[in-house]
């Protein structure tokens, strides 16, 4: 192990190439240091745990790994308060050089507002490029402890569990004859910004005097800088960690109190969260009022925090409850899941506000525009029962476009603008369509998706203690990334085969392609050199690994299932 810990605390003063940078030792350099830093804090070894962070956080590989992720995600082009961006491979490659712990002092973040679904704004802190690194190095040390420590039942802002774990685990708890039939539903006040910054010094187990940098850093507003006495801002990369470790522990708690009985007589006191939404089940609604919610208001108290009185609730499961946008009851004893009726009316306001913007755009374009929202809230509701609310958004899109095409041509008939607009597509009817241009100048026919012929599924819960940092638990989640590669590429044929014939590996750092890191279809033998379309001379690649090849002119070996190669 000490030819790994030479490597990952190489001296990285020396001049960096990014595109030459060997991603696939960068890769298990770090991997490697996080699985080390499992095993420590299972074992409770905390000191060992502190030094292979400070290992990890000091390496190259993590400085790489860290300004890889800030300049690949969602926020690379949204800049701080310095209104700096690193765009360019020199940018990015002085940041892995900038990024030194002595001497570092975070700038304020950039207070920005957006919308909530309650016409209230919330407060998004944006941080500068070098703070978002800076905290993304340190979050490579310290998600590995919070993935172990974690509680089984907490599914958000979690590698690899989602929104369809918790509600899987919903139907867990609830969906039995025997299941509690009472529901505390809760509701946390403003959890980002009341974090107590003592408590979180005194608890997380990182760099301290790090940590103290970040919480007390201020933010920018109008011009004006304010100072940050408490919370944890929504914004920064390691924040919804920080959040995550500040309410750990709670089903700790509960499971001590209430504890599961052979007998008949358990109290049946369960929980589900999601990030700072949660819920938790009891026999009676007397357990939840007077047992349940001052052990849960007293949890809270000691972290700075306190629940909405607005928002918590006692529910029968009679009367149902909207969880993550889905709305769970029993009916008659029937237990049932579906789309709630304020995520319909929220995704049919979204599209409304699309099509109303685009009133002189051609179909094709529009289609274009509507299609990854209809996917996107189809898939997420794909695994409940979701088949006469997925009709009725049909129903609904279909009236939608009908005005927008008689808006369009207020003289033409009924039958002229079906014949332009909706086609039948094999046994369906009423299909709209348009035609877009492709980037080769030709022709090409879309069709807008339709919501119910997303097929149903049930989803598989993961496992509570299931690691993604653990290396026994590898196996287990490269079958679950599988399943849930073929669910998000249905309907894509070609991109689903490329990824199966690779495993799902991109060929240049040996990683995983998922819909988060995305991808590119690279050419084989590149087309400016003859090549041609076919399957046989693609390869799925990651973005940045994609600039490399074309960068360093770099051939790309059709790789075997099993393993990637990439040669000079």
């Amino acid at each position: 192990m000490k030819a790994t810990e030479t490597d990952a605390c190489a001296a990285s003063r020396q001049p960096v190439d990014w595109h030459a940078i060997e991603w696939q030792k960068v890769n298990k350099t770090v991997k490697q240091l996080q699985a080390r830093i499992v095993k420590a804090t299972q074992e409770g070894k905390w000191n060992k745990v502190k030094a292979l962070q400070h290992l990890l956080s000091h390496s190259f590989s993590g400085k790489a790994l860290a300004v890889r992720r800030v300049t690949e995600n969602q926020g690379k082009n949204t800049p701080g308060v310095d209104k700096e961006i690193w765009n360019t491979p020199g940018k990015k490659a002085a940041a892995i050089l900038s990024l030194k712990q002595r001497g570092y002092k975070p700038q304020p973040l950039l207070r920005k507002y957006i919308p909530k679904t309650s016409g209230k704004k919330r407060p998004l802190g944006i941080p500068t490029m070098e703070d978002r690194a800076m905290q993304a190095l340190y979050l490579l040390a310290l998600d590995p402890v919070a993935e172990t420590k974690g509680d089984p039942n907490s599914y958000g802002f979690r590698s690899q569990r989602s929104t369809a774990d918790a509600i899987e685990a919903c139907f867990v708890d609830l969906a039995k004859r025997n299941s509690p039939q009472w529901i505390l539903e809760g509701d946390i006040k403003s959890c980002f910004d009341r974090i107590s910054h003592d408590w979180l010094l005194a608890n997380i187990p990182m760099d301290k005097a790090m940590l103290r940098k970040w919480l007390k850093a201020g933010f920018m507003e109008e011009g004006m800088l304010y100072p940050t006495e408490e919370g944890t801002p929504q914004g920064g990369i390691i924040s919804p960690v920080l959040a995550n470790m500040t309410l750990d522990g709670l089903e700790r708690e509960l499971s001590v109190k209430f504890p599961r009985t052979k007998t008949g007589n358990t109290p049946k006191v369960n929980l589900v969260r999601y990030a700072d939404d949660f819920i938790i089940t009891a026999k009676s609604k007397e357990l939840l009022e007077e047992e349940v919610l001052p052990l849960v208001r007293n949890f809270m108290t000691r972290r700075g925090l306190e629940l909405s009185p607005d928002k918590t609730r006692t529910t029968h499961i009679e009367d149902g409850f909207d969880f993550l946008g889905q709305n769970i009851r029993k009916y008659k004893g029937k237990f049932i899941i579906k789309p709630s009726k304020k995520n319909l009316k929220a995704v049919l306001d979204k599209i409304r506000k699309e099509v109303k913007a685009n009133k002189t755009t051609t179909a094709g374009y529009l289609i274009t525009q509507l299609n990854p929202i209809i996917r996107g809230w189809a898939n997420y509701h794909q695994h409940i029962c979701s088949t006469d609310t997925f009709h009725s958004m049909d129903f609904a899109l279909f009236k939608l476009l009908w005005q927008w095409a008689k808006r369009r041509h207020p003289e033409k008939g009924a039958r002229w603008i079906k014949r332009k607009y909706f086609a039948s597509v094999g046994n369906r009817n009423w299909i709209f369509t348009g035609e877009i241009h492709s980037s080769t100048g030709k022709t090409k026919k879309v069709y807008l998706r339709v919501a119910s012929h997303v097929q149903i599924k049930r989803h598989a819960k993961i496992k509570g203690d299931a690691n993604p940092y653990d290396p026994t638990w590898e196996s287990y989640f490269e079958h679950r990334i599988g399943i849930k590669a073929a669910n998000n590429l249905q309907g894509r044929a070609k991109l689903l085969s490329l990824w199966k014939s690779q495993n799902g590996i991109c060929p240049v750092c040996n990683n995983k392609i998922t819909e988060i890191t995305g991808w590119h279809s690279h050419h084989i033998v590149w087309k400016s050199k003859g090549g041609n379309d076919a399957l046989a001379n693609r390869v799925l690649l990651h973005p940045n690994c994609h600039n490399q090849v074309h960068r360093q002119k770099l051939t790309v070996v059709k790789p075997r299932p099993e393993k990637g190669v990439i040669e000079a």
